[in-house]
C-alpha cells in the first residue's frame, strides 16, 4: 500500500524539484517537444511564479511528487480568472508516479484554499483540448466545462478548454 500524500505550501528549497517535475511532466506528455520552449522556461521559474501566486506541493515519503499553482484573478500569474475566482494553474505530477492520486490531492487542496478565502466563489482553469487525462481529472473532480471561455494559444491553432467549479458556501 502506498504511503499517504501530503499537500503543503512550497518552500524556496522545493523550487528546483517543482521546476524539474514541471519540465518532465510537460515534455513526457508530449505537450512541448523540447525543454527550451519559451513557455516551459517561464514555468520553470518557480520563484517568479511564487511572487504572484501560491505554489503547493504534493509529497509522499518526504519526496515531492507534484505541484500546482493557485493564482488570484487579476494577479501576475492569472490568465483567465474572473473576479471571485481562484485560478488553478500548472498542475504537474512526476511522470513516474502519475495516476497515484497526487493530481486529485492537489486539485482538492486548491478547492479547499478557495473555499477558505473570502470573496472567492469559484475555481477556474485552462487545459489543452487534447489533454485527455487532464480533462478526465477535472471532470472527475466536479469541474464543468465553460466553453464560452475557451481560447487559443496566441499565434497558434492550439485550443484550450476552460473549466469552472462553483463553490458551495457554508
Amino acid at each position: 500500500m502506498l504511503s499517504p500524500i501530503t499537500v503543503r505550501p512550497a518552500l524556496p528549497e522545493d523550487y528546483d524539484a517543482v521546476a524539474r517535475i514541471t519540465l518532465d511532466s510537460y515534455v513526457t506528455a508530449g505537450y512541448y517537444g523540447s525543454a527550451d520552449h519559451p513557455y516551459l522556461l517561464e514555468l520553470q521559474n518557480v520563484a517568479g511564479r511564487a511572487k504572484h501566486a501560491d505554489i503547493l506541493v504534493a509529497e509522499r515519503d518526504g519526496r515531492i511528487i507534484g505541484s500546482v499553482t493557485a493564482a488570484p484573478a487579476g494577479g501576475g500569474f492569472s490568465d483567465i480568472g474572473l473576479d471571485g475566482e481562484l485560478e488553478l494553474r500548472t498542475l504537474v505530477v512526476d511522470p513516474a508516479v502519475q495516476r497515484s492520486g497526487a493530481g486529485r490531492a492537489l486539485v482538492q487542496a486548491v478547492v479547499e484554499q478557495a473555499q477558505a478565502t473570502e470573496g472567492i466563489d469559484a475555481v477556474c482553469l485552462t487545459t489543452g483540448a487534447t489533454w485527455e487525462s487532464a480533462n478526465a481529472l477535472y471532470q472527475r473532480t466536479g469541474f464543468d466545462r465553460a466553453p464560452e471561455r475557451d481560447w487559443f494559444v496566441p499565434g497558434t491553432d492550439i485550443k484550450l478548454f476552460v473549466y469552472r467549479l462553483g463553490l458551495q458556501q457554508p
